[in-house]
């Protein structure tokens, strides 16, 4: 007997099959963290400072990666706010850490929690989040670097690193979009 399921165990689903994408996501997040805060770290107390976001992080991907682990994951609403924090963390990393803002090579940081959101959730909630983080990477650009930004080359920068970011929320929606079609598709063939 076929069992039918609901949209709402679908949801579920994708949210427990898709956690691991964020986890490891932000594990990778962490460990490039890692590596630029003890590169750059000029003495102990700047170490000590730049590394707390870090253990913020660990603490949370450990809590998190437990749960998958134990096969009782986290909720959605948790999920999102985790991410939430990434958002948070990157943007305080960018905004604050020299060199600051469009000058800062850590925008990078913003593509794989980009993505992994958008493998993860429904389309709505990612292009939420992608919008989110282009919205706060401008913000970020203009408050850390407004004099720089008056330069055409500087606009240029800004608007291709904004285009990518959002290009990559939106291939992640898009292949989440694929796979989830696949999946229907493969259950219509077995009804």
């Amino acid at each position: 007997m076929q069992m039918i399921r609901t949209a709402q165990q679908e949801a579920a689903e994708d949210i427990f099959f898709g956690q691991v994408v964020i986890i490891w996501a932000r594990w990778f997040l962490i460990l490039a963290g890692t590596i630029l805060v003890l590169w750059n770290a000029s003495d102990s107390s700047a170490l000590v400072v730049a590394i707390l976001p870090i253990v913020a992080l660990m603490i949370m991907n450990f809590y998190t990666h437990g749960r998958y682990l134990m096969e009782k994951p986290i909720n959605t609403r948790l999920l999102i706010i985790t991410c939430l924090v990434d958002l948070v963390v990157i943007t305080a990393i960018v905004l604050l850490w020299k060199p600051q803002g469009l000058q800062s090579e850590f925008f990078v940081f913003y593509y794989p929690v980009v993505l992994g959101v958008a493998f993860v959730f429904p389309q709505q909630i990612s292009v939420l989040y992608t919008t989110l983080v282009l919205i706060v990477y401008t913000i970020v650009s203009f408050i850390a670097s407004s004099p720089m930004l008056a330069d055409v080359g500087n606009q240029k920068t800004l608007i291709q690193r904004l285009i990518t970011i959002g290009a990559m929320g939106g291939l992640g929606a898009f292949y989440w979009r694929i796979q989830r079609n696949r999946r229907r598709a493969i259950e219509d063939k077995k009804k």
